[in-house]
């Protein structure tokens, strides 16, 4: 049995039904889970597979006006893994806890595969 609900061996596997996400490498945990929050009502994060595009350390959100720290970005919507507040929805991203942001930051790669599942 899987130790996640995603396919993927290898990236991020997030699942919005549990608010969790986790890191995998070669079909097993190598961190996680870790809680989330995801996108509200009206900006609903993605289902889907997706390549990891670019990281950004110091970023800030220019349509919400926001810090977002440790950004590790997935769509070309500009979707991201950063650092977030664990309480309130996003507009779209994956909020993490500051550990797991810096964790993800570090060790995931661009290219490598984040799956998004119900």
């Amino acid at each position: 049995m899987k130790p996640t609900p995603c396919d993927i061996s290898d990236g991020a596997c997030i699942q919005l039904s549990t608010n969790q996400s986790w890191i995998l490498r070669g079909d097993k945990i190598a961190y996680g889970p870790v809680q989330i929050t995801s996108g509200r009502k009206g900006y609903e994060t993605p289902l889907g597979k997706f390549p990891v595009l670019r990281k950004v350390k110091d970023e800030w959100s220019r349509p919400y006006d926001g810090p977002m720290p440790w950004s590790t970005y997935f769509t070309d919507s500009g979707i991201a893994f950063h650092e977030g507040s664990l309480t309130v929805p996003s507009h779209g991203c994956i909020h993490l806890d500051p550990t797991a942001a810096q964790y993800y930051f570090q060790n995931l790669s661009i290219g490598e595969t984040v799956q998004v599942v119900a």
